[in-house]
């Protein structure tokens, strides 16, 4: 459960700074402004479901959460993204970056601990079984 509190922490604060950069005018951008809006009612369904539905679903919409908000800055501050061109600078960008690095790394050990990690025995080639049985 407590990779679970992590993951929703993580999750809800990327969120809210994503509102708050919304209210700071990121709203007056083309796409952007949308996403951003987006991005902060998604990090409170997500957080709700972390902390609410004892699943497997919830920690993997956290995963690709953190993963795809990460990701989008990242190509925003490199090539830019819908006209954007950020800069890895300011509270708000470091704030949202590790809390996206701690809903993945968070969402994922749950994941982890919760379910474990498959037994290679049974994640075997389909063939792999077929050419075993005609040996």
């Amino acid at each position: 459960m407590r990779m679970r509190l992590l993951a929703a922490a993580g999750v809800l604060v990327s969120g809210a700074v994503h509102l708050w950069l919304w209210f700071d005018g990121f709203r007056a951008i083309s796409v952007i402004g949308a996403a951003f809006m987006v991005n902060a009612v998604a990090a409170v369904v997500i957080t709700a479901l972390l902390l609410l539905w004892s699943h497997w679903v919830p920690l993997l919409l956290a995963t690709g959460f953190g993963a795809s908000t990460l990701a989008a800055f990242v190509i925003s501050a490199t090539v830019g993204l819908f006209g954007v061109h950020e800069r890895w600078t300011g509270g708000a960008v470091l704030t949202a970056a590790f809390s996206e690095l701690l809903a993945i790394a968070a969402s994922i050990a749950a994941l982890v601990h919760e379910y474990g990690v498959p037994n290679r025995e049974l994640v075997r080639h389909p063939l792999a079984t077929v050419h075993a049985t005609r040996s």
